[in-house]
C-alpha cells in the first residue's frame, strides 16, 4: 500500500496517483488504515513521529527536492529509501527567479527605485549580460538547468560543487580552495545548495568578503547557508549591492529581523519554485517502477552527503 500525506493538496495529488498508479492501493491521511500494509509513503512535511506507525516501511518519497528537514527526524529507520523530485517543474521555475533577480541588478532596478523614492531623475551607465559575471553554487539538477540557461541568454556563466562536473558552456570548479578564487570574480552569486553539515554557513563572513564591492546575492538554496549577522553587516558596509533571499535560517522570518526593513534586500518566502503535482507524480510513478525492476533511481537520497 502506498500512503499520501500532503494535506495542502491531498485530493488533487490522491487522484494523479491513482491514474499514474492503477495497481496500487492507495490511501490518504487521515484515513485509518493497516499501518502493517503501508510499503511506500508520498509526503511532504509530516507531523512528528509520522512514519512510526509504519513498521514495514520501505520507501518515502518527498514532494520536493530538499531533504534536510527529513534526515534530521528520528522517526524514518535508516534502511528506509528515501527519494526526492530532481526536477518536477522546478528547474524552469527556479531559472525564472535567478532571472529576475539577475536583471533587477544588472539593470540596475535596485538603484533606479531608490532614486524614484528620492526624486532623481539620472540614468544609470548601461551594463550588458556578457559583462555581468554569475556564478552558481550547486550544480545538481536544479543548478545545472539554471547555469546553462543563463549561459544561452549570454551570461559568462561559472559554477562551483563539491564534486567535478562538467556543462556545457560553463566553467565548472570544485573544491573550497577553488570557490575562494571564484567568489572574487563574481558579480552574481545565486545559490541553490542544499543543507547539509558541509554547507553550514560555507558563505561565512570570510567568504562573503571576497565578493567585488557592489555584487550582488541570491540565494533560494537553504538559509543555513549563509551567515545571516556577516551577511547584515556586509549589506550595512555597503559592500553588497542587492540581495536576494527565498530562504532563511528561521522560517517565517521573525518579524522584528533587520532583513525586512532593509533598503537593499528583497525577500520572498519560500517561491523561488514550487513541486507541480502532475510532474512530481510522474516522476515518482518511473522510480516506482525503476525499483520494482532494480533500474538506477533518479534523486535517491544518500544520508551520508545529505541529499
Amino acid at each position: 500500500m502506498l500512503y499520501l500525506y500532503s494535506p495542502e493538496q491531498q485530493d488533487h495529488y490522491h487522484h494523479l496517483l491513482q491514474e499514474a498508479l492503477p495497481d496500487w492501493s492507495i490511501a490518504c491521511w487521515p484515513q485509518e488504515i493497516n499501518a502493517e500494509a503501508v510499503t511506500h509513503v508520498v509526503a511532504w512535511k509530516p507531523p512528528v513521529n509520522f512514519f512510526r506507525r509504519f513498521p514495514n516501511l520501505q520507501v518515502i518519497f518527498t514532494l520536493g527536492a530538499g531533504v534536510d528537514k527529513f534526515l534530521q527526524r528520528d522517526d524514518i529507520p535508516e534502511h528506509v529509501t528515501i527519494i526526492r523530485l530532481t526536477d518536477a517543474g522546478m528547474a524552469q521555475q527556479m531559472t525564472e527567479y535567478a532571472l529576475y533577480g539577475l536583471l533587477h541588478y544588472q539593470r540596475q532596478m535596485d538603484i533606479y527605485r531608490r532614486q524614484q523614492q528620492a526624486g532623481v531623475w539620472q540614468p544609470q551607465p548601461t551594463r550588458l549580460a556578457k559583462d555581468t559575471r554569475v556564478t552558481i553554487l550547486g550544480l545538481g539538477q536544479l543548478g545545472m538547468q539554471v547555469a546553462q540557461n543563463l549561459a544561452q541568454l549570454g551570461y559568462p556563466v561559472s559554477g562551483w560543487s563539491r564534486q567535478p562536473r562538467t556543462i556545457d558552456n560553463v566553467r565548472c570548479v570544485h573544491g573550497c580552495a577553488a570557490l575562494d578564487a571564484l567568489l572574487q570574480e563574481t558579480d552574481v552569486l545565486f545559490s541553490v545548495l542544499p543543507s547539509t553539515t558541509e554547507t553550514q554557513h560555507l558563505l561565512n563572513a570570510q567568504r562573503l568578503a571576497l565578493l567585488p564591492k557592489d555584487a550582488a546575492l541570491i540565494n533560494a538554496g537553504r538559509g543555513t547557508l549563509i551567515d545571516q549577522d556577516a551577511l547584515l553587516d556586509l549589506l550595512n558596509q555597503q559592500h553588497l549591492r542587492f540581495v536576494l533571499l527565498d530562504v532563511f535560517a528561521e522560517e517565517p522570518l521573525p518579524a522584528a529581523h533587520p532583513f525586512w526593513q532593509h533598503p537593499s534586500v528583497l525577500i520572498t518566502p519560500h517561491v523561488a519554485a514550487d513541486t507541480i503535482p502532475g510532474e512530481a507524480v510522474a516522476q515518482i510513478a518511473a522510480n516506482m517502477q525503476a525499483l520494482a525492476s532494480g533500474n538506477p533511481v533518479a534523486g535517491k537520497v544518500d544520508r551520508h552527503r545529505g541529499y
